[in-house]
């Protein structure tokens, strides 16, 4: 059977780190920032682990 093809669009939502671990963006912090809180906007600035329910199909996307 032929290799699977990495999903272009997952590559470049998703990162894995060293250990295998999937990280992505957080959402809600390109546009009506005013009105959202620095702590708020400061916190959405951080990479977060993917949630466990969406682990198995952003690795298939990736070709993992």
């Amino acid at each position: 059977m032929p290799k699977m093809k990495t999903d272009r669009g997952a590559a470049k939502r998703f990162k894995v780190t060293g250990t295998g671990r999937l990280r992505r963006r957080q959402a809600f912090r390109s546009h009506i920032l005013e009105k959202k809180s620095s702590t708020r906007t400061r916190r959405l600035g951080r990479e977060v682990e993917v949630a466990p329910g969406d682990a198995k199909a952003v690795k298939r996307l990736l070709g993992l």
